[in-house]
């Protein structure tokens, strides 16, 4: 099946629903929706998965998708591309897997010292941020939608102890987004390995250490037999943000009402992956510690401060990098800037307050 025949299908779904009469004779539109992901990742799969459940409840089964895990359609990090071409009609990736095509991509999934889940939910879905978000993708064939997240992330998983700032320089790391280059300004070296390998690469001593995403998620991979030092705070990676992306041309072909259901199955997911990822967080790092031995660690302050100034310079660089990124750094910077003190008031404070 072409592309253009899944347009042209869509199209007729919207003329078929507008005449009642002709109700019995809506087809069942078939989408296939890859991922970035392993088959049954505990977070982001989970996540693909229930978006696809929940378009075909909501929209009364005239919409079937089929999820389909990294590597069996397309790689995992080719996803987008996937989409916006037409291969397929939906993607569950993550935004920042595709700043090689538009460097602004990044801040739609995090950036180092950026927002939280809830701070980052706020700019997208009501502070302006989707609509720069749906700016930035058109040109690539897609419209995105926030699709589930993992939480703060921790800081990775290493196969010995960092005492200090300078046991990072020399090592290599598995890591992503902006993430990646922040490390490699601490000294690292970073490479990008789709999630179903990095447990192969740290067990051959190919990479030295690994980000994934949150004790949720990464007990699942096994990485502590490997690698047992687990450190935090994910200061690379503040956010956790998946992304679901529709082929464009499909989704400007669809009826208000279907559109309504994409919207709305995305919508749904962010309040389940949200608290969903906090149980599988908290049971996973008790189960770490006290069965699997990992050894939970704190990086060095120093090299948190020196990770600090090296990402507000980031920050900067990357906002030159592309007009929509100057564009878009800009924005998110301000409203950080805005709603920091209010966190800071609200979140921070009651946590402080219940260590007292």
């Amino acid at each position: 099946m072409t592309f253009n025949r899944r347009t042209t299908l869509a199209a007729g779904a919207a003329g078929l629903i507008a005449a009642p009469g002709l109700a019995r004779a809506q087809p069942v539109l078939r989408w296939r929706l890859v991922t970035s992901w392993p088959r049954n990742l505990p977070g982001p799969a989970f996540s693909a998965q229930r978006i696809a459940d929940r378009i075909k409840l909501l929209s009364g089964g005239r919409i079937e998708v089929q999820v389909l895990a990294a590597g069996e359609v397309v790689p995992a990090f080719a996803v987008h591309e996937a989409v916006g071409n037409g291969t397929v009609e939906l993607g569950h990736t993550a935004s920042f897997f595709a700043i090689g095509r538009e460097p602004a991509l990044a801040f739609f999934t995090t950036i180092p010292f950026g927002l939280t889940p809830p701070e980052h939910n706020a700019w997208v879905l009501k502070g302006g941020g989707q609509a720069l978000w749906d700016e930035a993708a058109a040109r690539f064939g897609v419209k995105p939608f926030l699709g589930g997240n993992t939480g703060v992330s921790m800081g990775g998983w290493f196969r010995r102890e960092l005492q200090s700032a300078d046991d990072v320089r020399g090592l290599t790391i598995r890591m992503v987004g902006l993430g990646a280059e922040l490390f490699q300004r601490l000294g690292a070296t970073a490479i990008a390995i789709p999630p179903g390998d990095i447990y192969p690469s740290l067990e051959r001593g190919a990479i030295d250490g690994a980000e994934f995403t949150s004790p949720g998620s990464d007990i699942q991979l096994g990485l502590w037999r490997v690698a047992p030092f687990y450190y935090a705070p994910g200061f690379n990676k503040p956010n956790g943000s998946s992304e679901l992306v529709v082929n464009k041309a499909l989704w400007d072909g669809l009826p208000a009402d279907l559109k309504g259901v994409v919207q709305a199955a995305s919508d749904a997911e962010q309040a389940i992956a949200l608290a969903e990822i906090e149980i599988l967080n908290m049971d996973a790092l008790a189960t770490m510690v006290s069965t699997h031995g990992v050894r939970l660690r704190g990086f060095p302050t120093p090299l948190v401060q020196i990770a600090r100034r090296h990402a507000a310079d980031l920050v900067g660089e990357l906002a030159t990098r592309s007009a929509m990124a100057g564009k878009i750094a800009a924005h998110y910077t301000a409203f950080q800037g805005r709603i920091g003190p209010w966190t800071r008031v609200s979140t921070h404070a009651a946590l402080g307050a219940r260590e007292v």
